[in-house]
């Protein structure tokens, strides 16, 4: 049976204080980039929300390297994505008693990385054939057919 090998971890940054539209402008350069091409763009690049989605790089990497125990060289940024959050509203005083309505965006980023050294799908039956092989003594029936020449 083959089966879907997990390849890919993620970082998820919710309420983020700065608008979509902002946070776009920069996902759109790092798309599909290497990981390490990704962080010297972000350093260099001359926005403000390049700081917030650098953590969420370097943390969506620290995720995969824990969970897929992989080396950060081989990682890609596979998906990058900026959804609208809820707007945090203020409201300030003008003249004559009235107010006056503030609106601060907010927005939800979701960085994924992929490790590319990794297949994607494992044939589970072959796993198991190569796992009993390796793992067995010389006797039983594995030993035979390794005898014969």
């Amino acid at each position: 049976m083959i089966t879907k090998k997990k390849i890919e971890a993620y970082a998820l940054g919710q309420h983020i204080s700065m608008s979509a539209h902002k946070a776009r402008r920069i996902i759109d350069q790092i798309r599909g980039r290497s990981y390490e091409e990704t962080l010297m763009i972000l350093e260099l690049m001359p926005y403000g929300a390049c700081y917030s989605i650098f953590k969420l790089v370097y943390s969506a990497a620290a995720n995969a390297s824990y969970t897929l125990d992989s080396d950060e060289t081989n990682f890609i940024i596979s998906k990058a994505e900026v959804n609208e959050g809820t707007a945090v509203k203020k409201i300030k005083p003008r003249a004559r008693g009235r107010s006056f309505p503030i609106k601060r965006p907010t927005c939800h980023i979701t960085i994924a990385v992929k490790d590319i050294s990794l297949d994607e799908y494992e044939d589970e039956f072959m796993t198991r054939i190569n796992e009993s092989v390796y793992n067995q003594s010389r006797g039983g029936f594995w030993g035979r057919i390794w005898d014969k020449k």
